[in-house]
């Protein structure tokens, strides 16, 4: 670098960055980070070796973010962006610049929903469970705004199941329980609907785990307001109210570049932890790729052996710098989950906001996808379920169940359409499926025809005989199977179990709150959703199943959930 003016403003702005962003005291004799570009890193052998390494990494992405940061401003001629470009803005300095995002530039996944299939074409039905919970509260948003959500942001599985549900528990050595039960269709009563809910067991305070949490926080230009930044700190300072000093906390921000804000720190230091937030502005440009290979590198850095190891991505989802297609974003999650980091998305804002980008990446880390529109969801996620969003008791979950041609004719999947398998991918112990939390429960909610029900929907096959094979039992409506597989282990479990006809209610009302309530976000998610396959069904008869399954509502989750249907219902009409 010739000119000596440059090459001035450089060396100081990396001095800069790395005394702000690496809060925590260097050795100044350590050779790694002047040799690192040009030295290979040796395997580690050790957990010694392995935190050194990734402590080098750590130092490595910090100068490469100063570099980063030099050469934009350099390039723009800007001071100003130098500031703004900063891993830690303290209080006093000038105010970046505000970046507004473009509004009405939300992104969803088009899906579209499971068709109605022949058992007699296709007994078997395989999928993933899920415990994202994002689609409802981003649906919430929308309602409450005054208008009716995308149809593509209406995931029925992540609405159905952003709802608690007091399935018994067994006492045994599965980590859960599984329930099922089946009565009438509340919008088909020529239907049947089967309901299949897995509830975990709660963590005992003796099987707590101690957690190693890494705090990635857009700070770019599109965070700048009061929905997004400011509430996702005090989302953040919830979370850290429940840690101790076991528990170690890391604060990583990202922009046009990335940098370390906060080291490893006790979970209970609760003053530094919140004043290193207090710190954080928005401004600039979004580089998530930086980012999150940041925040794996510091994840590893604090690794806990046998603990939680999580890196907690709070953004708006609008990469626009660097890697930013979510296929390759997937890629770059999948490869950093295979070293016991998993991964948590929670999502913020409105306008510019990526759902697909968020959903799909906390699906590749193994961790869940949660959307914060407001402080009693902050509390929801971070406070009240604090141990289901982070503790795994179950991990690869599948569920496979194969529907008996003697007596159901007909059966759809309501949601999950992005989580379902190949046959043979319910064997595989290589391929990857859902994660359940402590005190998580799923619920997966099929609709089938009965042999010789007026409920059938499609004519029968002309040239296949489709009853009366006298080696099928007559009294099993189907059989499911469930593979998990212990937090540690590699090879899955195998649960199964026969579903009998004689377990059918007739009577809808004599049914359990857990089934009708479940049954009516099903309904509001197919109206939401203009669904075909609702028939007649209306948001007066969402409305009165919802009522009567109120239950005790100890949060005030099914009221405000009923309280939306009216919502939807006046916006249906305009």
């Amino acid at each position: 670098m010739k000119n000596p003016r440059v090459k001035a403003i450089l060396s100081a702005m990396i001095a800069g960055i790395v005394l702000t962003a690496c809060t925590g005291a260097r050795n100044d004799t350590n050779p790694d980070i002047a040799t690192t570009e040009n030295s290979p890193v040796t395997p580690a052998t050790d957990s010694t070796a392995v935190r050194q390494n990734s402590q080098n990494r750590v130092e490595e992405f910090v100068l490469a973010s100063a570099l980063d940061m030099a050469n934009e401003s350099i390039a723009m001629g800007s001071s100003a962006s130098m500031q703004v470009m900063r891993a830690e803005v303290r209080p006093g300095m000038p105010a970046p610049p505000t970046f507004w995002p473009e509004q009405g530039a939300e992104n969803y996944a088009e899906f579209d929903d499971s068709g109605i299939k022949r058992v007699i074409e296709n007994a078997i039905s395989t999928f993933s469970i899920d415990v994202d919970t994002g689609s409802y509260s981003n649906v919430r948003r929308f309602l409450n705004q005054g208008s009716l959500p995308p149809v593509d942001a209406v995931r029925a599985e992540e609405m159905i199941n952003y709802f608690a549900y007091d399935y018994p528990l067994v006492e045994s050595s599965v980590p859960f329980s599984i329930n099922t039960e089946i009565s009438l269709s509340p919008w088909n009563t020529n239907r049947h609907l089967l309901h299949v809910g897995i509830r975990a067991n709660e963590a005992l305070e003796s099987e707590e785990l101690n957690s190693n949490l890494v705090f990635l926080v857009d700070v770019s230009g599109s965070m700048a307001s009061p929905d997004k930044l400011e509430l996702l700190k005090t989302s953040l300072r919830m979370l850290t109210q429940q840690l101790s000093e076991e528990d170690s906390v890391s604060l990583v921000v990202y922009a046009g570049a990335s940098g370390v804000v906060l080291e490893p720190t006790a979970g209970n230091e609760s003053r530094i932890i919140s004043a290193a937030l207090d710190r954080l502005q928005a401004g600039g440009s979004t580089n998530g790729e930086a980012g999150i290979e940041l925040a794996y590198a510091m994840a590893e850095q604090a690794f806990i052996e046998g603990g939680i190891n999580r890196v907690i991505l709070a953004t708006d989802g609008d990469f626009n710098v660097g890697m930013s297609s979510v296929e390759a974003m997937q890629e770059l999650i999948e490869d950093k989950r295979e070293s016991g980091i998993s991964l948590t998305t929670l999502g913020f804002g409105t306008g510019n906001y990526n759902d697909h980008m968020m959903e799909q990446l906390a699906d590749r880390g193994n961790g869940n996808y949660a959307y914060i529109d407001n402080l009693n969801e902050a509390r929801k996620v971070l406070v009240d379920e604090l141990h289901a969003t982070l503790q795994t008791v179950a991990k690869d979950v599948k569920i496979q169940i194969e529907f008996n041609p003697a007596t159901v004719a007909e059966y759809r999947l309501i949601g999950y359409e992005n989580r379902e398998l190949a046959r043979e991918d319910f064997n595989n112990d290589q391929v990857d499926a859902g994660e359940i939390g402590a005190g998580h429960t799923v619920t997966a909610i099929y609709e089938i025809a009965l042999v010789g029900s007026d409920g059938l929907s499609m004519d029968a096959l002309r040239y296949t005989q489709e009853t009366g094979n006298a080696s099928v039992n007559t009294e099993e409506l189907a059989f499911l199977k469930l593979r998990y597989k212990e937090p540690n282990a590699e090879q899955s479990i195998l649960l199964e179990q026969p579903l009998m006809l004689a377990d059918i209610q007739s009577d809808i009302a004599e049914t359990s709150d857990n089934y009708r309530f479940s049954a009516a976000v099903a309904g509001l998610a197919q109206l939401l959703r203009d669904s075909n396959q609702a028939g007649n069904y209306d948001y007066d008869t969402v409305l009165g199943l919802a009522q009567s399954a109120r239950g005790d509502d100890e949060f005030g989750y099914r009221s405000e959930f009923i309280q939306l249907v009216r919502n939807a219902q006046a916006l249906s009409l305009n």
